[in-house]
């Protein structure tokens, strides 16, 4: 942990410790796994009573204001979680999420946060109790909606939309292949998130993946991630019922609407 996160932290010990509502801070992220570097963001959970919460929650931004120069703050709707706060603090310029959560909603995360401030022993002793699960991605799951998947971006290619395409491999990426090449590599399925570091054997095949706004080049990314995913299934075929019929239509297709364009 750099300079700027200890002194970011001390500030928010210093302003929760003099505030009766909090119960305690907790840390997730690359804080957990000691992995935090200087382009690292903050997670840091506020942990909160309950009796506090409408208070609290109507009150986050002016909260958020007494641990710095806060250039901007939003509310995290956008990935499901209305509790996080994102804020973007200057002097120095720092990322830092700030989750606030009752003491009954700590046991809500998929990874067991670290203490870094308590009121009691009350978080220690819960966050004991508690068996964390980080979630994995349900193979049969991604096989009923892959060829789905891929028929979709073949229509996208037909149609000429290379920029659709171009986001659709990118959700392909994050949804399906970094998650099972990280998970082959005996990592986190935590979408591309440090991919280059802990699958580094993957590069090569990642990088056919990328598209430019180009029909060439959209085609050929379409085909290298049918590829991979292939390969990568191979993993789980004795587990999953595969969609014979649906892989070989929709690759009929894509190849279809590529002759025609």
């Amino acid at each position: 942990m750099l300079k700027q996160h200890k002194d970011f932290i001390q500030i928010v010990k210093k302003q929760i410790k003099d505030d009766e509502r909090f119960m305690g801070i907790l840390a997730g992220g690359s804080m957990i796994n000691n992995t935090m570097d200087q382009f690292s963001d903050l997670d840091l959970i506020l942990v909160y009573d309950a009796i506090f919460q409408d208070d609290i929650m109507m009150n986050r931004l002016q909260i958020a204001s007494r641990f710095g120069r806060l250039l901007s703050g939003f509310t995290g709707e956008h990935v499901g979680e209305p509790r996080l706060l994102i804020c973007l603090y200057n002097a120095p310029i720092l990322h830092v999420d700030l989750k606030f959560v009752t003491i009954e909603e700590v046991k809500d995360g998929v990874e067991k946060p670290l203490v870094v401030w308590q009121r009691n022993s009350s978080l220690s002793q819960l966050l004991s109790e508690i068996k964390y699960s980080f979630p994995f991605p349900d193979i049969q799951w991604v096989e009923d909606r892959f060829w789905v998947w891929i028929h979709y971006g073949a229509t996208k290619l037909g149609r000429g939309e290379f920029f659709e395409v171009v986001d659709f491999l990118s959700f392909l990426r994050g949804t399906v292949i970094g998650p099972l090449v990280l998970m082959k590599n005996n990592s986190l399925p935590r979408g591309v998130r440090r991919i280059e570091e802990d699958a580094p054997d993957f590069i090569e095949e990642l990088e056919k993946t990328v598209a430019i706004h180009e029909k060439e080049s959209c085609y050929n990314a379409i085909k290298s991630t049918i590829s991979l995913y292939l390969n990568l299934r191979r993993d789980y075929e004795i587990e999953i019922q595969i969609k014979s019929e649906a892989q070989q239509e929709s690759i009929k297709y894509l190849e279809e609407v590529y002759r025609e364009i």
